[in-house]
């Protein structure tokens, strides 16, 4: 079968086949298919659609492409999935605080790109941690500590990771199946039989509605589901950053006192929800009341903490940082973003906040572009507090020359004579049994 055939199928709107869709994954994953073939179809599929089946389909092949692993770690591996946020560091509180009342994290992360943080750069930020680890020690540590985060390796899902560099710049992004799909791939992949998505809504977030929002998480959701995965879903608020550090080791820094219960706030609120869901996956709680009560209790008795430092130091790192955050890399400078008025702080352009973080150092612009760990900033108000004209209300970490990230927080955020109006957190839910709410 010749991938012109392929093309000229989708083209005129017609449903792959599961043979026709293994040819497709095949052709992707071979360096030699020439790319602008490869983007004929993308565009084809993101014009025409595909059905449940067909992207439930696509996914399997795709994930079939590479090595597909099977933990074995004592318990039911789970993982979770973000869409992608700014200042969203539930992996690094929810990971330990699972693991702590018996659960098995298997999760594979990625690099933040663009105005996303991403899991594996703020992890490397801890002196001599290892993201990179033989699939035995991935295993092992899961299995003895109760939770490992590790770096996508390049033999899973290649067919994925071919189609996912070039739907950046085919204009196919937005396309629900091929979103989906190039996800789910990877999560079949890595092998976790329970899976928790946090699917991201607002101005910080790939999707900007909450009708996408549902679409998307639908979709996901049935794929695992067909695939025989546990699954469950949030739609969480990314109207502002998550929590109030915005950068590498500075997220790393909020998660450890949140975890030694220093501070509080939404970041904790939503790690606890998605916590909860992957409880129940695992089966180790009965109801979502349960779940968070055993997590709480991991959390105020310090043995979510103790699971974070084991996991550090099972990949290399430094866990005296768990109590010493000052070993966290930091920057030579720091400069105050002042308020321009009283009033209250409205509105936040997130994604333009999750920029000026790039700009400061802590992001990229390319794959291949350097970071700088200790850079970022500090947020002190949340949308709907009040400010004065003059006060404090962000702290910029940097190296580097901080006007262009100054002018981009400045910019991304509005203030109100008036309070506005402040939405909840967890806008929707797909429980493990299906029910939405």
């Amino acid at each position: 079968m010749a991938l012109i055939d392929l093309i000229n199928a989708k083209k005129v709107g017609q449903e792959l086949s599961t043979a026709q869709l293994q040819e497709f994954a095949a052709f992707a994953a071979d360096k030699a298919t020439p790319d602008y073939q490869l983007a004929a179809l993308l565009m084809a599929i993101r014009i025409n659609g595909m059905s449940p089946s067909e992207t439930a389909d696509l996914t399997l092949v795709m994930a079939q492409t590479g090595d597909m692993l099977k933990p074995e770690v004592g318990g039911i591996p789970v993982d979770k999935h973000s869409t992608g946020g700014v200042g969203d560091t539930t992996t690094l509180i929810l990971a330990p605080l699972v693991a702590a009342c018996g659960g098995k994290v298997v999760k594979m992360s990625g690099r933040g790109l663009g105005h996303t943080g991403g899991t594996i750069d703020k992890l490397e930020s801890i002196p001599g941690f290892k993201t990179e680890l033989p699939e035995e020690d991935f295993l092992r540590i899961a299995r003895e500590v109760g939770c490992c985060v590790v770096g996508q390796s390049g033999e899973l899902a290649p067919a994925d990771k071919r189609l996912y560099s070039l739907r950046d710049v085919t204009g196919t992004v937005d396309s629900i199946p091929l979103i989906a799909s190039s996800i789910m791939s990877k999560k079949l992949a890595g092998g976790a039989m329970g899976i928790v998505l946090d699917v991201k809504l607002g101005s910080g977030a790939l999707m900007k509605t909450m009708e996408d929002c549902m679409r998307l998480a639908r979709a996901m959701c049935d794929i695992g589901r067909r695939s025989g995965r546990e699954m469950a879903a949030l739609i969480t608020a990314m109207d502002e950053p998550l929590g109030s550090h915005v950068g590498n080791a500075l997220e790393v820094k909020e998660a450890i006192d949140m975890l030694a219960g220093r501070v509080q706030g939404p970041l904790m609120e939503v790690a606890l929800q998605l916590g909860a869901q992957m409880l129940l996956l695992s089966d180790l709680a009965t109801d979502e009341a349960q779940a968070l009560e055993m997590l709480k209790k991991a959390l105020n008795d310090g043995s979510g903490l103790k699971k974070f430092r084991q996991m550090i130091k099972a990949q290399g790192g430094d866990g005296r940082v768990c109590e010493d955050t000052s070993l966290l890399p930091t920057t030579k400078h720091t400069t105050a973003l002042k308020a321009p008025r009283d009033g209250y702080l409205a509105r936040i352009n997130t994604e333009q906040a999750g920029m000026a973080a790039q700009a400061l150092g802590a992001g990229r612009l390319t794959k291949e572009d350097a970071i700088d760990p200790g850079a970022g900033y500090v947020l002190y108000k949340r949308i709907g507090d009040r400010v004065r004209k003059g006060e404090d209300i962000a702290l910029l970490h940097h190296n580097k020359d901080v006007k262009r990230g100054l002018d981009l927080l400045s910019s991304a955020l509005e203030f109100f004579d008036t309070a506005p109006q402040t939405m909840p957190l967890i806008r929707a839910r797909i429980a493990p049994d299906g029910k939405e709410s």
